[in-house]
């Protein structure tokens, strides 16, 4: 378990982690999310002992990172994947690290086979794609077979097959009973792939929730209905109470009455319905909807 109490993380006068506190628990997957600025790159390396708190403290497994004898028997990370010395070979790149941890040649070969990487592990780092970087960063998280992963956008740079592959990987150490902790901005992926979130925003803690209640509370969710009566229709929904908006393809969303109360006030009054169905709000949705006081960066639309 990863456990954080107070963790602040000053540069000056700039404050890039304000007072954090949250668990990391295993068996499940745990999505560390936030937006650019957010802190969640500091905070990684405040567990890892990379950075040292300005106050507050983190620990793994019971004790700060840099009290484990032999790290990578408990925690496994990438946080750089690109941080390779790049004439050496995957084989040996991972060989070095594994020596320094009391760690076999035999284990070495083991997490190249599992990383994919078996076929290329001769060849030098210098010459990898991003998608076989990041590959090969994950194999020296899981050298040391711990119990506790953290890994920082480990999905970037890699195809469809991939990414699946990293979601699979994380799922079933968690199943396996592990600690995962996950930073990504790719929000689809994390909708898949984690069980709990831990949102960040100025360096202030957001939301510590299951991904399900964080979609839940947004407050985008509504029941679509089309209809060939909807001006009657949407009179009627406005009259008993529901906000009414129209989409941009003809249909009405309807954001207060369940979809089982819609379907009745139509039934009631034999409105014919070609479209009922209840929209939850993606984690996409959730996460900006969070967000949005948070942001450091914004993009303003202009006209052509």
């Amino acid at each position: 378990m990863i456990e954080a109490r107070g963790l602040t993380k000053r540069y000056g006068s700039t404050t890039a982690v304000d007072g954090l506190s949250f668990d990391v628990r295993p068996g499940r997957v745990t999505g560390f999310l936030g937006p650019n600025g957010a802190g969640k790159s500091t905070t990684m390396r405040m567990i890892l002992g990379l950075d040292r708190p300005t106050s507050g403290a983190v620990s793994v497994l019971g004790r700060p990172y840099g009290d484990h004898f032999r790290p990578l028997h408990e925690i496994g990370a990438v946080l750089e994947s690109g941080a390779i010395h790049g004439g050496r070979s995957a084989f040996h790149h991972l060989l070095c690290l594994a020596q320094s941890n009391g760690i076999g040649k035999q284990r070495v070969r083991q997490v190249l086979d599992i990383v994919g990487l078996s076929e290329v592990s001769g060849r030098r780092a210098r010459g990898f794609s991003l998608g076989m970087t990041q590959r090969l960063g994950m194999a020296s998280a899981l050298l040391g077979d711990p119990p506790v992963v953290l890994c920082d956008e480990p999905v970037n740079g890699l195809d469809p097959e991939g990414i699946r592959w990293v979601r699979t990987l994380l799922r079933g150490l968690a199943e396996e009973g592990r600690t995962v902790f996950v930073s990504s901005h790719l929000m689809s992926e994390m909708a898949l792939m984690a069980d709990h979130v831990i949102v960040v925003g100025r360096g202030r803690l957001l939301a510590d929730t299951s991904v399900a209640d964080l979609v839940a509370n947004t407050t985008h969710a509504h029941v679509l209905v089309r209809t060939p009566e909807i001006d009657r229709f949407e009179q009627l929904l406005r009259a008993a109470g529901a906000a009414v908006q129209a989409a941009e393809d003809g249909a009405l969303e309807v954001t207060g009455p369940s979809c089982r109360d819609v379907g009745e006030l139509a039934a009631e009054h034999r409105i014919t319905l070609h479209e009922l169905a209840q929209q939850q709000p993606s984690l996409e949705t959730a996460f900006l909807e969070l967000t949005e006081d948070s942001t450091q960066f914004r993009s303003v639309a202009s006209a052509s």
